[in-house]
C-alpha cells in the first residue's frame, strides 16, 4: 500500500475514480473461480483499517475464509439451511444475535424491500410462491455466491450499538477499495443467524458476535443475476436544508 504521507495535505488527484468506485459498487451475486491473492486481501484490510470509529475503538475483527475452511463452512451452513426448510421449528436454534431488520415493517421501508426482492426474482425468472427456487437462490448466500473468498466479521459483545455504525464505515471502505482493484463484493446479513456454526469453525471467542458476512472476488460479468440493479432515493428527497 502506498504511503500517502500527511493526511491533511494529501490531495485526491483523480476524484472521478473515487466516485466511480463508489457508484459501481453493488451486491454481486455470481463470481468467477479466479483466486484473489492474499497480498491483495491484506492491502484491502489495511486500507479499510483507516475507517473512523468512536474514540478510535476500531471494533472490527475479520476472519478470511478460502479453500478447505471456506468449503467446510459452506457445507455445514447449507445443511442447516436445508434442515430448517424441511422443519421450520429448527429456526429457533439459529437466532440472530442482534436485530438487523425491524420487528415491524412500515412504509417506505417495506416497499423498498419488496421492490428489491421482486426485482431480483424477476430477473431470475423466479415466480411468486416458487418456494423451491426461492430456497435455492437464498442458499447461494451460504455458498458465498461461489466467490473464492468469504469474509466473516465479528465484534466484541461488550461494545455498544454505536460500534455497529463504525463497522458500517469499515465495511464500506473494504467494498470501495475492492472496486479499485477490479473486485466486487456482496455484504450479507444472511449469515447472522448461523453464528453457532460460524464461530467455532473460525476459532472465534465466546465474547464475539457475528456482525455479517461478505462475498469477495471477481464478478461473473456474464451472469444474469449481476444485471440486477437496485434503485436509490434521490438526494433531494432525503435531504433537508436547515438555514
Amino acid at each position: 500500500m502506498m504511503n500517502i504521507g500527511p493526511q491533511v495535505s494529501t490531495r485526491v488527484n483523480d476524484p472521478d475514480s473515487v466516485d466511480a468506485a463508489i457508484l459501481s459498487r453493488f451486491s454481486a451475486r455470481a463470481y468467477l473461480s479466479q483466486a484473489v491473492e492474499r497480498s491483495v486481501l491484506q492491502e484491502l484490510l489495511s486500507i479499510a483499517a483507516r475507517a473512523p470509529s468512536g474514540t478510535n475503538t476500531q471494533p472490527w475483527k475479520v476472519y478470511v475464509l478460502q479453500g478447505a475452511k471456506r468449503d467446510e463452512l459452506v457445507a455445514k451452513t447449507c445443511a442447516a439451511h436445508d434442515a430448517i426448510s424441511a422443519n421450520p421449528a429448527l429456526a429457533a436454534d439459529y437466532a440472530e444475535a442482534y436485530d438487523y431488520y425491524p420487528e415491524k415493517w412500515v412504509s417506505p421501508y417495506i416497499d423498498r424491500r419488496r421492490e428489491c426482492g421482486f426485482g431480483l426474482y424477476g430477473v431470475l425468472g423466479i415466480g411468486k410462491g416458487d418456494k423451491a427456487m426461492m430456497h435455492a437462490q437464498h442458499q447461494k448466500n451460504f455458498r458465498f455466491f461461489d466467490a473464492p473468498v468469504g469474509l466473516i466479521f465479528t465484534i466484541d459483545k461488550v461494545m455498544g450499538r454505536g460500534s455497529l455504525l463504525d463497522y458500517g464505515m469499515f465495511l464500506q471502505s473494504i467494498m470501495v477499495a475492492a472496486r479499485s482493484r477490479g473486485l466486487h463484493t456482496c455484504p450479507q446479513a444472511a449469515w447472522n443467524g448461523f453464528s453457532n456454526i460460524i464461530l467455532p469453525l473460525v476459532g472465534a471467542g465466546d465474547n464475539e458476535m457475528v456482525v455479517c458476512g461478505m462475498s469477495l472476488g471477481y464478478a461473473d460479468e456474464s451472469a444474469l443475476v449481476n444485471t440486477f440493479q437496485t434503485t436509490r432515493v434521490a438526494a433531494q428527497d432525503f435531504t433537508h436544508w436547515v438555514d
